[in-house]
């Protein structure tokens, strides 16, 4: 081994002694070190961590090497610490933007809850860790408070919505306890108590600060921030882009509508709101015995479904070891999940990669839940989508590429695949042009996403200009974003609120859903107009899925170097 490869190897080490010294990192990313122990939400701490972070990327970039996998996964890491610290250092309105942002609802929630539905030692060990969190909720909380000065009004919404929920959690902990004989059963229930009563306080004391509404970076801050996702596109290309997008997108509608009301014999003039809402009551999912969670049953049909014709037609390989779980969505989550979403395998458990996939079911939105929706849903969150996508990742020998989170390659990955199934025939001929019509309608929201992400991070409403005719005359962020949305889309309500929800507090993310798909289906039409080893239509496609999976997760802009690397290109 060379000395810069023994000096790499040093460097990977660090690095990962890094991320797993931070509590709450290290859980999500299910490594064992810190199962009793919440984080620190001290802004001490976030300064310590961005010191730390700023030393380890200056040793980073001094380092080089020969071997492409080594220099490939240097620069990962180095993203990494270059996005922890844009994070860290942001400012909201001449503060550090965590002291506008309330995160303690999440910062007690998120590991109790993960002990809970999704942590395969024995129920005693996982209720002493949640007993364990449980005990430092209230001084966290108290910290939590200390940390935020005036928090952003969206965002202090969301944390009080969120928080109501909670004991509801707790509740049901409790009663598993119970049921289970658990060992400290009254110092559970006294923590819960204790916790309940100073959520209370905390959620009250939130209500009665005064609060700031606007919660814009600036354009420059968005530019760095694409910068360091190795996203080349400005601002103002990406909504041109988004705006392209949704005209050739709007073009198919039309076909598809003219096609499918002469099916149904109905109007003409019939627009593709009118038309969406009229598939969703027609094929709405059937609830046995009014019980909304018999919805689930339809999502775990289809994961059996696609399963079997993915292994039919070979092709994507999946690994032997993985599964999904189907599970409601527990009340604390629902303002932060519209629909549905999936928490994928935890990168650093070992044996088998299990998802756990959350579906919203409310009674005002049961419109979300339909047997054409389902199936692409399914294709985007399971298997070939997220799920296996994160379940072939975890088996990376790399740490970085086990960890590393790359919004435009999962979501482009995701996105590209709701078209791929659709064309490879997985939809029967006879609901193709209903399911594909839905699905277009779904992808418009990528399109409102680009707009509402720049737009929420730079206050400019021309971002919201994506080629609908839409007037954003509202001096509230939120009433322009909903309006965009809603034509968009045609979501319900509920679901436009919970959207907007999530796409206030992850800058960046919303947009590269629209981004990654163009970015993924560029490089696979590139991939295969070069076809250099001159394989068949097939091979192709089975080359190109393999190389995205079984090489980690990155950027797709790293990705194609890897590409390049095995000769596609």
């Amino acid at each position: 081994m060379s000395n810069s490869s023994v000096a790499l190897s040093s460097l990977q080490e660090l690095f990962k002694a890094y991320v797993l010294a931070d509590a709450d990192t290290s859980m999500a990313l299910g490594a064992t070190t810190h199962l009793g122990k919440l984080g620190d939400p001290s802004l001490t701490h976030m300064q310590s961590d961005t010191q730390q972070a700023k030393a380890l990327l200056k040793q980073l970039e001094a380092a080089s090497s020969t071997d492409f996998d080594e220099q490939l996964d240097t620069d990962l890491m180095k993203r990494y610490l270059r996005q922890t610290i844009f994070f860290n250092e942001l400012t909201q309105h001449g503060e550090p933007q965590r002291c506008r942002m309330p995160n303690g609802v999440d910062g007690i929630s998120a590991g109790i809850f993960q002990l809970f539905v999704n942590d395969p030692r024995d129920s005693q060990a996982r209720l002493e860790n949640i007993l364990s969190r449980l005990q430092q909720a209230p001084s966290y909380l108290l910290q939590e408070a200390i940390t935020i000065t005036q928090p952003i009004k969206r965002w202090c919404e969301i944390e009080i919505e969120q928080g109501e929920g909670l004991p509801d959690l707790f509740s049901t902990i409790l009663k598993w306890a119970k049921q289970i004989n658990f060992t400290h059963i009254d110092e559970l229930d006294r923590a819960i108590n204790q916790c309940n009563h100073a959520l209370d306080h905390y959620l009250k004391d939130l209500q009665s600060r005064p609060s700031i509404a606007s919660f814009a970076i600036g354009e420059e801050k968005v530019k760095e921030l694409l910068d360091i996702r190795q996203i080349s596109q400005t601002p103002a290309q990406l909504a041109k882009m988004a705006g392209d997008f949704m005209g050739k997108t709007q073009s198919l509608l039309s076909e598809l509508n003219e096609t499918l009301c002469k099916k149904y014999q109905l109007s003409e003039k019939m627009t593709d709101s009118e038309l969406h809402e009229f598939l969703n009551k027609k094929f709405a999912a059937k609830l046995v015995d009014g019980k909304l969670t018999s919805i689930l049953d339809y999502y775990s049909g289809q994961i059996e479904s696609i399963n079997e014709f993915v292994k039919k037609n070979e092709l994507f390989e999946i690994p032997e070891q993985q599964s999904m779980e189907i599970l409601q969505t527990p009340s604390f989550l629902e303002p932060v999940i519209p629909a549905g979403a999936m928490w994928p395998p935890l990168a650093l458990r070992e044996g088998k990669k299990t998802s756990m996939v959350y579906l919203t079911l409310k009674e005002d939105q049961l419109a979300e839940h339909t047997e054409l929706a389902i199936p692409v849903m399914m294709i985007h969150e399971g298997i070939p989508g997220h799920h296996l996508q994160f379940a072939t990742a975890a088996h990376h020998p790399s740490f970085i590429r086990r960890i590393f989170s790359a919004n435009e390659h999962a979501e482009g990955w995701t996105t590209m695949l709701e078209d791929y199934m659709l064309d490879v025939g997985y939809i029967k001929s006879d609901l193709v042009d209903e399911v594909r019509f839905i699905a277009k309608r779904e992808m418009s929201r990528l399109v409102a996403r680009v707009g509402i992400d720049l737009y929420f991070m730079t206050n400019n409403k021309d971002y919201l200009k994506v080629g609908l005719d839409l007037q954003f005359d509202s001096e509230d962020a939120f009433e322009n974003a909903a309006l965009l949305l809603k034509e968009a889309t045609g979501f319900t309500d509920g679901r436009v609120q919970a959207e907007l929800n999530w796409y206030s507090t992850e800058q960046g993310y919303p947009l590269s859903y629209l981004t990654g798909n163009q970015m993924v289906w560029q490089l696979k039409n590139e991939i295969q107009a070069c076809n250099k080893k001159g394989l068949s239509e097939r091979e192709l496609d089975k080359a190109f899925h393999d190389v995205y999976l079984k090489s980690g997760c990155m950027p797709v802009e790293s990705l194609r170097k890897v590409y390049e690397n095995h000769g596609l290109l």
